[in-house]
């Protein structure tokens, strides 16, 4: 597998319902709807970034089921190379997403499949690529070769540390981008061991500091109406990695990065709503 970028992560089915306010524990609620769509942190970045027009592989795991034939054939639909995506001898991964009238969500998530993906096949899979993207959806092992293969190519290697857990050792260092919202900065506790790191805010924007210059960038989001913020994470960091691909600046690729986060959570659901290059590029121009 070669790809500019190479995406190493998980793929879930996700079922979303709607509600008018998250459950307490203990709580019974109805939901006003539901459907079913495709997910993953993995697939949902790397079917970001390839819409918005990178060269993008991914590599992870789904069960041989028909949850699995229905992932496949919809990250590949939207242009990403699925051949490094191995068949497990279990079930696909799941995720139960609750959406309330605020937008803002609750998610649980079965890794099934997803915890079957192995070093040997994160290092077989991954030939060249300038950008190796990875999170913490995926067991510690492929997570440790992503980045170990990733030096190998020289190729710049990305960490979205979430689900945050403890870090195994050896992934950060001068080079990495580090890709964080604020309570996983706050677990980090500033030992990022100088990396690059991009601290996502929320409806407010983000922040990236650059080791090596000590430049600090403050990226305001724009104002939008919240109709769903699942998955708008990982549209920016789709967006933020088709940037970089496109050798833009990183303040620049983080800016177009907060937009389409923006843009997302104008919309229900996650893949099924992020935009092309050209429809983000004139919703950006239609908000100056």
């Amino acid at each position: 597998m070669t790809a500019r970028v190479v995406v190493v992560g998980s793929l879930n089915v996700d079922r979303t319902f709607r509600v008018d306010r998250l459950p307490a524990a203990g709580h019974t609620i109805h939901a006003r709807s539901s459907s079913t769509s495709p997910g993953g942190k993995g697939a949902n970045q790397a079917v970001a970034a390839a819409l918005l027009g990178a060269d993008v592989a991914l590599v992870g795991a789904v069960g041989r089921d028909g949850g699995g034939d229905d992932l496949l054939a919809s990250v590949a639909a939207a242009g990403v190379d699925v051949t490094g995506v191995v068949r497990a001898d279990a079930p696909t991964g799941e995720a139960v997403v609750l959406v309330d009238a605020d937008a803002e969500n609750l998610i649980v998530v079965n890794g099934g499949a997803n915890l079957c993906l192995d070093a040997a096949a994160v290092t077989s899979a991954v030939r060249a690529a300038r950008f190796v993207v990875t999170g913490f959806e995926v067991p510690d092992d492929a997570v440790v070769a992503a980045a170990a293969r990733a030096r190998e190519l020289g190729a710049r290697f990305v960490l979205n540390p979430s689900p945050m857990r403890p870090l195994p050792g050896g992934l950060l260092g001068p080079g990495v981008l580090l890709v964080v919202n604020e309570h996983e900065s706050a677990m980090l506790a500033g030992d990022t061991e100088g990396c690059d790191v991009l601290v996502t805010l929320g409806a407010r924007g983000a922040l990236l500091h650059e080791a090596a210059s000590g430049r600090t960038v403050e990226l305001v989001a724009p104002r939008v109406d919240a109709v769903d913020t699942t998955g708008c994470g990982d549209a920016f960091m789709g967006a933020l990695v088709a940037g970089l691909a496109a050798d833009l600046d990183p303040a620049d690729a983080a800016a177009r990065a907060v937009d389409a986060g923006a843009y997302v959570a104008t919309r229900p659901g996650a893949q099924g709503s992020y935009p092309t290059s050209e429809e983000l590029t004139r919703w950006r121009r239609g908000r100056q």
